[in-house]
C-alpha cells in the first residue's frame, strides 16, 4: 500500500509548501488535500478551524498517510497543538498501530528567524486569523526571547492571488499599504516573515515596496529543510513513508477550478479528485 506524506491546506496556498518540499525531497510520495469548499480559514473561529482540520487529518490518516504537514498557517496556529495533544492517539487507532505524526509550518520558520535578523526586530505579514492567534509571536519568543515581533494582517492578499490579480496594478495599492503599515509600527524591522502560503505569489509586488535591506522570509524552503531533518531524526516515521516520487491531489470542491488554480502555484497541469471529509 502507498503511504504518502500528507499535505493539508484550506485551499491552494499549501501548494507553495508542497513545491518547496518536493524540490528538496522528490523521492517521497505525497497526497495533497485542499479544503477549498470551506476556504478561507483565516476569518473563522478557533473552534471551527480546529474541527475542519481534525476532519482533514482523520481523512489523510485513513488514506494511509503516516505523516501530515499542516501547510496552512491558520490551521497550524489554531488547531495543531490541540490535535497533537488531544486527538492524535484516538486518530491513530482509526488507521493502524504504527506511529503517526502531524506537524505545522510556524515553528520551522520561528526556528530559523534568529539567524536571519540582525536588528532583532521581525515583522509578520499574515491573515487575520494567524495574526490574532499571536502564534508567531509566541513561538519566536520561546526560541528567541530577545526578538521583538510585530504583525500586520493582510485580509485582501489571498483574494488577490486566488482571483488571479497578483500581477494587476490594483494589487500594488494593497501590498504597499500593509508593508507601509508594518514599517510604521516598527521601523527597525530587518526581516519580514510571509506568514501565509499564498503570499509568495505576490513576491514581485512585495519586493517592489519592501524597504531596501529588509529580508523577506517565505516559508517553503525552511519547512522543507525542517521536514528533511525531522525524517532523519525519526527513522521510524521515515520508514513508513513510501518513496515512489508520486503526487496525488484532492479537493473538497470543483476539481476543474483546483486544476486551474494549481497552475498558478505549480506552473504545471495536475489531475485532481473530489473528496468529502
Amino acid at each position: 500500500m502507498n503511504h504518502p506524506i500528507g499535505i493539508f491546506d484550506s485551499g491552494y496556498g499549501g501548494l507553495t509548501i508542497l513545491h518547496g518540499i518536493r524540490q528538496l525531497l522528490p523521492e517521497y510520495d505525497y497526497l495533497y488535500l485542499g479544503d477549498n469548499a470551506r476556504a478561507p480559514y483565516g476569518p473563522r473561529s478557533f473552534d471551527v478551524v480546529y474541527e475542519f482540520t481534525r476532519q482533514a487529518v482523520a481523512k489523510l490518516f485513513d488514506m494511509g498517510c503516516p505523516l501530515i504537514i499542516l501547510a496552512c498557517n491558520t490551521a497550524s496556529a489554531k488547531a495543531l497543538r490541540t490535535i497533537q495533544q488531544r486527538d492524535l492517539p484516538q486518530l491513530e487507532q482509526r488507521s493502524d498501530d504504527a506511529p503517526h505524526r502531524v506537524l505545522g509550518i510556524i515553528r520551522p520558520t520561528a526556528e530559523v528567524i534568529g539567524s536571519l535578523t540582525t536588528s532583532r526586530h521581525v515583522g509578520v505579514l499574515a491573515t487575520e486569523g494567524t495574526i490574532k492567534s499571536e502564534s508567531y509571536n509566541l513561538e519566536i519568543r520561546k526560541l528567541h526571547p530577545d526578538i521583538e515581533v510585530t504583525g500586520v494582517a493582510c485580509p485582501l492578499w489571498v483574494p488577490l492571488v486566488e482571483n488571479n490579480e497578483a500581477d494587476s496594478p490594483g494589487a500594488d495599492y494593497f501590498v504597499k499599504k500593509r508593508i507601509d503599515q508594518l514599517m510604521r509600527l516598527d521601523p527597525q524591522i530587518d526581516a519580514v516573515i510571509l506568514g501565509c502560503t499564498h503570499y509568495p505569489l505576490l513576491m514581485p509586488k512585495i519586493l517592489k515596496y519592501m524597504p531596501t535591506g529588509v529580508r523577506i522570509v517565505p516559508q517553503g524552503e525552511y519547512v522543507a529543510d525542517s521536514l528533511k531533518q525531522y525524517l532523519l531524526r525519526h527513522p521510524d516515521i521515515d520508514l513508513q513513508c513510501s518513496k515512489g516520487g508520486t503526487v496525488k491531489y484532492l479537493t473538497t470542491e470543483n476539481p476543474e477550478n483546483f486544476s486551474q488554480q494549481a497552475q498558478l502555484f505549480l506552473h504545471e497541469q495536475v489531475n485532481v479528485e473530489k473528496v468529502t471529509m
